[in-house]
């Protein structure tokens, strides 16, 4: 199994509109983080998890040119509004891509994005349209989806909840606020850890650098990777201050499961 990352910066990205800061004027390219997105390879199943508004960049970036499905975490903006993306994808496979998450964040995307899902709304002849067929998930329910079975893991974000998703042996949990215990259940036994870390201070809906650190103790993961970060660190301290089994993770890196 497979894991790239496409972005793993916070809904603001870094560098931040406006902002002179020495992270957001860094030259490492580590230090450029799009807003948060992923695709892991499962077989012959490729899975991408959320459509950040960058998400056209990123697929040509990584050199991925289709999947078979997608995952959503929830419905804000910074995880969806790159779906029309989905266009390219849908036109090569010559029918709807299959997307799947809360129920929630379904009727969330049908209302904002009704011609992806509508049948009706066909496009007009020499033209193409971005389709799409919506599948609900149930926290802790397994789900067979081609070469891969994918677990939802719920977690609260604020008044929201998110899917975090079990994938064999990756965790991948983004924009939590706490994991709790019925979240901890299925992440154990995980190789590799995807957690959220958003600043150092406590956050009402995220995460810190130091509770992510927590979580990934008690999941016991070989390897825990950090993501949705701001421009609070430059990467190479932050992975310097950390220890090597918890660390930064970039925009591209490319993790073996």
């Amino acid at each position: 199994m497979k894991l790239t990352f496409l972005g793993t910066g916070t809904s603001f990205g870094v560098p931040v509109i406006g902002c002179a800061c020495a992270v957001c004027r860094s030259g490492d390219p580590r230090d450029k983080r799009t807003r948060v997105g992923a695709v892991v390879e499962v077989g012959n199943t490729r899975l991408l998890l959320d459509t950040p508004p960058e998400l056209r960049l990123q697929l040509i970036a990584t050199g991925i040119g289709d999947v078979d499905a997608v995952l959503f975490t929830h419905d804000h903006a910074d995880h969806t509004n790159g779906l029309d993306d989905i266009r390219a994808i849908s036109v090569r496979r010559k029918g709807a891509l299959p997307i799947y998450g809360p129920a929630e964040t379904l009727d969330g995307l049908r209302t904002r994005f009704p011609y992806i899902f509508d049948e009706a709304a066909r496009a007009l002849p020499g033209t193409h349209k971005p389709e799409g067929t919506l599948f609900a998930l149930e926290p802790g329910v397994p789900t067979v989806i081609g070469d891969a079975t994918v677990i939802p893991i719920e977690v609260p974000h604020g008044r929201w909840r998110v899917f975090g998703y079990r994938v064999g042996a990756l965790a991948y949990v983004t924009d939590a606020k706490t994991i709790p215990d019925a979240a901890f259940a299925l992440m154990q036994g995980a190789d590799v850890l995807v957690i959220n870390a958003l600043f150092r201070a406590p956050h009402p809906t995220h995460l810190s650098l130091g509770e992510a650190v927590e979580v990934s103790r008690r999941v016991g993961a070989r390897q825990t990777w950090l993501t949705h970060l701001t421009h609070d660190n430059l990467h190479a301290a932050l992975a310097a201050e950390l220890p090597n089994d918890i660390q930064p993770a970039f925009d591209g890196l490319v993790v073996e499961c």
